[in-house]
């Protein structure tokens, strides 16, 4: 991978979507967050677009109060500087009308300095809904601004197998696939990162990443959050679209891959798609579909809506490593608690002395949110004057690993866009088969259960389960730290 302190050239970003919630709570921030780190390029310009007539400094406003309710606060980096350099480019962008921004574009390049303007680098990031990806990436064509640019594509790619490979048609008409960059943002998460050097620069863990020692990995992502300030996105995608066959995938894939070649982008990337190429079609046997009550008087919701606002599904991964251990993958709305962790729960020793172990005893667990953290679980001795069995934990956090000083995701993939560092996305190869993997379940979807607000779903997931249940439940009920990812 790049050196984190490249430099990366001068850039322009255009940013669709720029008055949009997805722009004001992540991307906005992200770049901030960069600017306040110093790792922006030595010149760039960013440009708002959108359909509205919103003027330059209206939108250095909006900026600014994006900040201060997502951070980092705006007196907490070079605002005035970092403000300056953002513009608005109104009236839309389509293949028949650029509306302004062809001449901001030229304003902003304009203003760079010292020829940095020669050498910018042009960044499209498409922060807008599914549905507009396609008249974009026209419009891109259109108007002559493809040609050795980056595009950064929001997920879900595609809203079914057939509409994945629709679009992954017209963006390849467009960009050759070293251009685009198709953001999870999970992969950028810092506890996801560390699963890489957890199990490669750890022998003691590398050698229990097997079927011979893991009866069972679970990756669990439940959330309290609500969806009633993007209903008409949610109601018309659900949890399958929005969780599973993106974020849930790609960091299955993350756990289950071979060792790489090396940590190069591609090297990385083909050990992803490996992986999702072998997991097993998945149906409605393994699955159940969730919908939370209330969730049809939300407004823009339909009063007759099936969208899934939970799904569990079992999941297997058909390489001789993992052949026969289920993959418990499991999120949802308005759910009992926030996390977001990946659980490999140990097989126990046989035979024993020690006689019945307590279930769970053994379990390598890795904490995706925030800065990330480890926790080991063991069998221990209970104190005491009897051979008394008993379990305990150990947790390591990440942010307390010497020099440590993680990025937010979303900043963290973004710097990586910067370098040209594709390490962390998602292929176009991979996600043909994530799609390939869920159709069978698209196809022919389980019935929705109803479940209650504050609930852990429908009781059907708990049997799904099996024997160990799942491991986050109501001890992480009432996390201050609310999931927004989604």
């Amino acid at each position: 991978m790049p050196d984190d302190a490249t430099t990366p050239q001068p850039t322009v970003f255009v940013l669709y979507g720029a008055t949009g919630d997805l722009a004001r709570r992540m991307v906005l921030p992200a770049f901030y967050e960069l600017a306040r780190r110093g790792l922006m390029p030595e010149d760039w310009r960013l440009i708002g677009n959108g359909r509205g007539d919103v003027s330059h400094e209206e939108f250095r406003d909006r900026v600014r109060e994006s900040l201060e309710e997502f951070g980092p606060a705006p007196d907490e980096g070079p605002w005035e500087d970092f403000s300056e350099r953002l513009l608005f480019a109104g009236g839309g962008f389509t293949s028949d009308s650029p509306g302004s921004l062809l001449d901001v574009l030229e304003q902003a390049r304009s203003d760079m300095r010292g020829g940095a303007e020669e050498r910018a680098k042009l960044v499209h990031y498409l922060a807008i809904p599914p549905s507009t990806f396609r008249e974009t990436t026209r419009a891109l064509g259109a108007h002559d601004l493809a040609e050795a640019a980056t595009v950064v594509f929001e997920k879900p790619y595609g809203t079914s197998p057939e509409d994945f490979r629709e679009l992954d048609d017209l963006v390849h008409e467009v960009l050759d696939e070293e251009q685009v960059f198709r953001i999870d943002h999970f992969l950028g998460k810092e506890g996801t990162q560390d699963l890489h050097v957890l199990r490669f620069g750890n022998a003691l863990f590398g050698a229990a990443w097997s079927r011979d020692m893991v009866e069972q990995v679970q990756i669990d992502v439940p959330e309290t959050l609500d969806v009633a300030d993007r209903a008409d996105f949610y109601d018309a995608t659900g949890a399958v679209l929005d969780m599973l066959v993106t974020h849930l995938f790609q960091v299955t894939a993350e756990v289950a891959m071979e060792p790489p070649a090396s940590m190069s982008a591609d090297d990385l990337q083909a050990a992803r798609e490996s992986v999702l190429a072998a997991i097993r079609p998945v149906t409605k046997d393994d699955v159940v579909l969730g919908q939370f009550d209330g969730y049809t008087d939300i407004e823009g919701v339909d009063d007759d809506s099936s969208t899934d606002t939970f799904v569990a599904a079992r999941v297997w991964v058909d390489t001789d490593r993992w052949h026969g251990v289920p993959f418990l993958l499991r999120t949802g709305k308005r759910l009992g608690g926030d996390a977001q962790r990946v659980s490999l729960v140990l097989r126990r020793p046989d035979p024993t002395p020690l006689g019945d172990l307590p279930a769970q005893g053994n379990v390598l667990a890795v904490d995706l949110k925030g800065a990330g953290a480890l926790d080991v679980g063991m069998v221990l001795k209970q104190p005491g004057a009897q051979m008394r069995l008993s379990t305990s934990s150990a947790r390591l956090s990440l942010h307390e690993v010497d020099g440590g000083d993680p990025l937010p995701p979303y900043a963290s993939l973004l710097h990586d866009v910067l370098l040209g560092d594709r390490s962390l996305f998602t292929s176009s190869d991979g996600l043909a088969s994530a799609w390939s993997r869920v159709q069978p379940l698209l196809e022919d979807r389980p019935a929705v259960q109803p479940y209650a607000p504050g609930s852990w779903g429908p009781a059907a997931a708990d049997e799904l389960a099996g024997p160990h249940g799942w491991l986050v439940g109501e001890e992480t009920h009432g996390d201050a730290a609310s999931s927004s990812d989604g």
